[in-house]
């Protein structure tokens, strides 16, 4: 474990994702002392003013279940959003709470996934984070549960704090949760032994992960931790997984918990959210032309190599891209109207720009919009 050891202890800018059931009480609400404990162990990291922390923290939702008579969290969209609005503000006002007794403070950074595949969104939302850490605060990251539909939801914060690590650009995501790391079986099981080091998927190819947490109050379980460890490490950033108890020695890179090795390097800043944090709003059939085009000469898609078109969609919205076969072989974001495409299909640029005017010569997506999606 020397190699992990010397990542962690190298990296200067870390992002720290924390899970509901390691912050609140089972009832719902927020436990004080968790908070403090996580936040003494954070405030020491960064008191040497060699490193940056941004806290991606779940929590909202559970703490707003007691104040508001919830016995347990919500299923639907309404009274999630409702929770999530009187349990954001608590959650904030806790951490800065905890915070100022280090005299730091912290600023709370909201996002949905819309906010971050677009072209500008994506470099507001860069530019505020590296702003609050060039002045020394401690950003605060959540989904922002008050507006978020199901359209436009992360899913899970274990995912969010995989592209906030790549979004910041940061050297370390530390996934804590309140199991210590993967393990080869059930935890609770006698037998089980927990997998120290992830150098590929191939490693944990035999392993049977579960799904569901032991508190209750999240979304998450070790499914959407081992997706988030696999979309940071194939992004350049490595990955501790372990529990909230042992943060002190994650982050102080003593042995604890799973390390991921990083497995690919970091990609077009963007292009990874959309991959990962968007949700397709309609599809475009490719003939098997602009899939060559698209998929192995990375050029845009163009109207001439579409086919057919499906879903209702605006300007500026991700689709899909698919072969003959209806396989998704790219996703990208849309220069049309779902309503304009049928009149654009298997026409060039410059027939159409005659036709109906020169701001119908350019791409149906353009390259820089497109990520190809690898099996």
């Amino acid at each position: 474990m020397t190699e992990a050891r010397q990542q962690v202890n190298q990296a200067r800018r870390i992002v720290v994702k924390v899970g509901s059931s390691s912050l609140t009480t089972a009832s719902g609400g927020l436990d004080a002392d968790r908070v403090d404990a996580l936040v003494d162990v954070l405030a020491t990291v960064r008191s040497g003013g060699e490193k940056e922390i941004v806290l991606v923290s779940s929590g909202a939702i559970a703490a707003g279940l007691a104040p508001l008579g919830l016995a347990r969290r919500p299923k639907d969209l309404a009274r999630q959003q409702a929770a999530a609005s009187v349990g954001q503000g608590l959650l904030v006002a806790r951490y800065t709470a905890s915070f100022a007794r280090y005299g730091v403070r912290v600023g709370q950074v909201l996002l949905t996934s819309d906010d971050t595949s677009r072209r500008a969104h994506y470099r507001n939302a860069y530019r505020t984070l590296d702003q609050l850490l060039a002045m020394g605060a401690v950003p605060v990251v959540n989904e922002n549960d008050t507006v978020a539909t199901d359209e436009i939801r992360f899913g899970d914060n274990d995912r969010l704090a995989a592209l906030v690590a790549h979004l910041v650009r940061a050297d370390l995501l530390v996934l804590l949760s309140d199991i210590d790391g993967l393990y080869d079986g059930d935890p609770a099981r006698p037998g089980s032994s927990r997998i120290e080091q992830v150098r590929g998927p191939a490693d944990i190819a035999h392993v049977e992960i579960g799904s569901a947490g032991r508190a209750g109050v999240g979304t998450g379980g070790m499914v959407t931790k081992v997706e988030a460890a696999r979309i940071a490490a194939a992004a350049g950033v490595p990955v501790v997984l372990t529990s909230a108890v042992h943060a002190a020695d994650a982050l102080a890179g003593r042995p604890t918990g799973t390390f991921f090795h990083r497995t690919g390097r970091r990609s077009a800043d963007r292009l990874l959210w959309l991959a990962h944090a968007s949700t397709p709003q309609g599809a475009l059939i490719l003939d098997d032309g602009a899939v060559d085009a698209v998929v192995h000469r990375r050029m845009s898609l163009l109207p001439a190599g579409i086919a057919a078109v499906e879903g209702e969609f605006s300007a500026g919205d991700p689709v899909e891209l698919r072969d003959g076969a209806g396989a998704a072989v790219a996703r990208g974001l849309v220069n049309f109207d779902a309503r304009e495409m049928p009149r654009l299909l298997g026409r060039s640029t410059r027939d159409l720009a005659q036709e109906l005017g020169p701001e119908y010569e350019r791409e149906v997506v353009h390259r820089d919009d497109l990520v190809v999606l690898h099996p």
